[in-house]
Formats: C-alpha cells, structure tokens, sequence
C-alpha cells in the first residue's frame, strides 16, 4: 500500500516544498510554509483522466455571445458583480468577522429563490439559527432550501439530487473533503475543497457563492492559489462604528473589476444606498477652513467626498504625517511639491489628512484637493462651500488631467456645486448648466482661484 506523503504549502503564494524553510522559495514570504499530507494517486486515476477532450479554434470560430445573468433583485450587488450573475460563475466573498457577509447573501438567497431553486450551505451556524436570522430580517423563509454540512462530498450529492441554480457555501474554510485526512481549515483541504466546488459549478452551470475568512493583515485566508480559481473575489469594507459597508470587486472575469457598492447596516439587514456621495458629504452650514469636497470614481461610478486637513504646530522633533484614506507616501510627496513649487514650507508643522466617511481614495485625482485642504487649515482660511476640486499633481507642480472628467463635472453639479477648479485638459467645451469650471495648468494657477 503507497504511503502518504508529507510535503510543505505556503499559505500565501500555494506553493509546494518537500521540506520546511524559513521562507517560501517560490514568492519569498516569510514564516508561511505549513505541513500538509498528500495521498499518492493511483495510476490511471489522476484529474487528467476526469478531463473532457478540447478541440483547437481558431477565434473567429468562437462564439461571441454574451453570457446569460442573473439579476439579484440588488442594484449595488448587480454593479459589483458586473451586471448580474453568470451560470457556473464562482464568487468569493471575503471580509472581517460581523461585517455582513451571511446576511447579505442570505437575503440574496431568499430574493432568488423566488424564480430558481437555490441552496445555503451552511458549515458554520444551526440551520435554527440561519432560520432566526432570516426570521428577524423578515425575509420569506418557504422557498429558500438550507443545508447543515461540512463535507464537500456531501455538498455535492445533494445539490446533485437537488439541481440548484444559486448555491452558498458559508464558509470555506470548515469544508473537508474526505480524500485528505488534514484538517478542515488547512491549506491543502481549502484548495482541495474550493477546487471541488468549483469543478461542479463548471460542470452543471450552477453559480456559486464562496464565504471566506480574512486574516488579520485583512486579506483572504487560506492559499493565495484560492483567489485564482474563482471567478469573482469580493470584499466587505467597513470602519470600526460605521453602519455602511462597501462592496468592492478586486477581481472579475464577468464585468470591471474596483466597481464598488454601497449598503447600510439596519436592523432589517444591509439596505443598498443608491446616491453614495450623499452619504460622504457632510455639507457643513458655514465654510470651515482644511474642508474641501472632491470627486473620485470607483470603478465605474463617480463619488463625492471631502478631504479633510488639520495642521498644527508638533511638540516633536521629527513633525507627524498622518493620512487617513489616502497613500501615506503620496502625503509626503505633495507637501514636498507644495513647499518647491508653492513656496509653503511645513517644517516643525504636523499634517493630518483624512478623508470622511472611511473611503479609501487610491487614484490620483485627490492630489489637488489634498494640497489645497491643508493649505486653508494652514492660513485658517475656509473655502466656498460650492466649489469642487480634482486634479493630479505632477513633481514639476503642474496639474495633470484625470480621467472621466466630465462625467465628475456632471456629478458635481447634479449636488449643487456652482464651481469647479480641473486641470485645464478636463475642461469641457460646454460645462453642464449651472456650474463655472475654471482650468489651471499649473500648482499656482490653482491656489490664486481658489484663495
């Protein structure tokens, strides 16, 4: 009898190795190697034998038909995944514990079951207590089919018996398959397990939901190798005390990926917000100085939301940077640009720079708005409340354009704004009614419009 082997799997990359070191010699993490068994395939038994043949194609003999979806019955978790679910798509949803991930899909799962026969799988809760929470959120709980398990080969044999077209896994990590004698949670039993799941959604068309846990650093738990055989990879965002969670797509081989949604945590579950800058603005009654209101875009969708600056003197030798919602090192790079081609040095000053509402601003066009917010906190000078800002800044202090300009104009002036200070390229030749859009090519153009 063959005798099963020991062997090495990273936790971040899945790479394997005959013996334990220090660091992964396949992406270089450190600390990341667990032991795991592996059973010997019998021979003539590998999963290239389970494989159906493929024939070569030239691409224009493909068809070019898009794929049919799905619609939720959300609009935010629609724009996510791209329009809607695609048959034999896989999701994984990802996010801190409490964040609202089996609400969310419970209350999908019960929309759907309306018009598809769908199936909850649940490895982590009572099928009383999935009932409770259905119970309280007042969703109809007469159509929606749940199951209590852990063993994939279970799963299978009664969605097999069952032919849903919607399934949730919840979660991945307490999946076992019983070819692997490891236990559930392990690298080698959530890859084993995910691929399993993930062969039979292929197979029959089924669109299937993965739950998985996040580690501490916040991303997803278990082998980085996860997150390539799926479709979709999603995760929950949220600040500590906030009731809104943001739904963000990272990766989608069906629609763009970065798109974002937006939902309120109520008592009746999570609510999708459809007018998000709404939300991000605080709209003070009087001008405040440090307060400027820019718009970013999310995927494909424009936000508005105000960065906030605050400087002040540092009792410390070496003055702090603190960003909240921007790049630290970005912070760091614009003052730098502001005392060089501005002429407004900051030495023995602390900067704080945040951005309301816990959004996470990662492209470029906050650039501007963040210089000019702490220039009005640093003369204590507020700005008119009717004026929006974008723009990149360049290291040479001009003001590069951003992409989708117009499309923030028109954001903007949908919330009543009345002025707008773009780079020059993103001024339109017909700004929408209502709003003056003035455009500046350089870091000096921009504070005399608006100071």
């Amino acid at each position: 009898m063959a005798r099963t082997k020991t062997e090495f799997v990273c936790t971040a990359c899945g790479g394997v190795t005959p013996k334990w070191q220090g660091q992964c010699p396949d992406c270089g993490a450190w600390n990341t190697l667990e032991e795991t068994t592996r059973a010997p395939t019998a021979p003539g038994k590998g999963r290239a034998g389970l494989a159906a043949r493929s024939t070569v194609q030239t691409l224009d003999q493909v068809s070019l038909e898009e794929e049919a979806r799905q619609r939720t019955h959300s609009t935010e978790l629609d724009r996510v995944l791209g329009g809607g679910l695609v048959n034999g798509a896989v999701v994984l949803l990802g996010g801190d514990p409490g964040i609202g991930k089996s609400t969310l899909l419970l209350q999908t799962l019960s929309n759907l079951a309306r018009d598809h026969a769908a199936l909850y799988v649940t490895g982590e809760e009572s099928l009383q207590q999935v009932a409770l929470r259905a119970s309280r959120l007042g969703l109809p709980r007469d159509r929606l089919e749940v199951l209590a398990e852990t063993s994939v080969e279970a799963m299978l044999a009664t969605a097999e018996a069952r032919r849903p077209r919607v399934m949730v896994v919840d979660s991945v990590q307490t999946v076992f398959t019983e070819a692997l004698q490891s236990a559930p949670g392990s690298v080698s039993q959530v890859r084993e397990s995910a691929a399993q799941l993930v062969r039979y959604a292929k197979r029959s068309g089924t669109a299937l939901f993965l739950v998985g846990h996040v580690t501490k650093e916040g991303a997803l738990a278990g082998p980085r190798v996860l997150e390539h055989m799926v479709d979709t990879v999603l995760y929950f965002e949220s600040d500590s005390g906030s009731r809104f969670r943001l739904l963000r797509a990272v990766k989608n081989r069906f629609g763009a990926a970065n798109e974002l949604g937006v939902f309120a945590m109520l008592e009746e579950g999570l609510k999708e917000v459809r007018n998000p800058s709404a939300i991000f603005l605080s709209r003070h009654e009087e001008a405040v100085p440090g307060s400027l209101v820019t718009v970013t875009r999310e995927g494909s969708r424009p936000l508005m939301v105000e960065v906030q600056a605050l400087v002040a003197d540092s009792p410390l030798s070496n003055p702090r940077r603190v960003a909240v919602g921007l790049d630290g090192n970005r912070l760091s790079l614009l003052l730098a640009v502001l005392a060089r081609h501005g002429g407004v040095a900051l030495h023995g000053l602390d900067v704080f720079l945040n951005v309301v509402g816990g959004v996470r601003v990662s492209e470029t066009a906050s650039d501007l708005p963040a210089v000019l917010a702490v220039l009005s906190s640093l003369r204590d000078r507020p700005l008119p409340l009717d004026t929006v800002v974008f723009g990149e800044l360049g290291l040479s202090g001009e003001i590069r354009p951003v992409p989708n300009g117009e499309e923030r104009l028109v954001e903007a002036a949908k919330h009543g704004f009345r002025r707008a200070v773009v780079p020059r390229k993103n001024r339109p030749r017909k700004p929408p009614e209502g709003l003056e859009v003035i455009g500046v090519e350089r870091l000096q153009e921009a504070m005399e419009a608006v100071f």
